[in-house]
């Protein structure tokens, strides 16, 4: 983490208390929605050396207004906000850029975002332990990646892969298989 001043602000969606925060180069943490102000703050803060409440700045107010938006069940694209990833891995930085491009209603998997970067199945590991300790979740949509097979997979945010599923529903991604057309058998 770099020594940047952080500052956070916490604020409530459709779909509860969501936290935020930045340094003067961009956001640096995105706690998903909790029922409770509070313990979204305290999983916020967890992670963030000496972070003061504060005012956020336009850009940051904009991510604000865009996510309220998101839960409220509108079409975002947060691809263009401006993240401080910090001191992060290399590969696990071409993997969040690689996600970042998975848009609004689509899905992909561990193992083709791993395809995408050039490298072989056994890095969709490590796609999934960049998904695991994405700080910035939504902004880099996590959520939209799957297991083999288009099943859910983990999701380390609160409500765990509840919570991914309703993230999916409310972009319009069907998980369970269609129910089946009624037929009638001609005798």
């Amino acid at each position: 983490m770099n020594a940047t001043r952080q500052n956070y602000l916490i604020f409530e969606t459709a779909g509860g208390f969501c936290g935020i925060a930045w340094s003067d180069i961009g956001v640096i943490r995105f706690q998903l929605p909790t029922k409770d102000a509070a313990a979204t703050e305290r999983l916020l803060l967890r992670r963030l050396s000496n972070p003061q409440a504060g005012t956020p700045t336009p850009d940051v107010a904009d991510v604000v207004a865009k996510v309220k938006r998101y839960f409220a069940g509108e079409e975002i694209d947060f691809s263009g906000v401006t993240l401080d990833l910090g001191e992060q891995d290399a590969f696990f930085k071409q993997i969040y850029d690689a996600a970042r491009q998975v848009g609004w209603g689509h899905t992909t998997t561990y193992g083709t975002l791993a395809k995408q970067l050039g490298a072989g199945p056994e890095a969709a590991r490590d796609v999934g332990q960049a998904m695991a300790k994405n700080p910035v979740a939504l902004i880099i949509p996590c959520h939209r990646v799957l297991a083999a097979g288009g099943k859910i997979g983990g999701f380390s945010a609160p409500g765990g892969s509840n919570a991914k599923a309703h993230m999916l529903e409310l972009e319009g991604v069907q998980l369970a298989p269609p129910k089946p057309v009624q037929q009638s058998l001609a005798f």
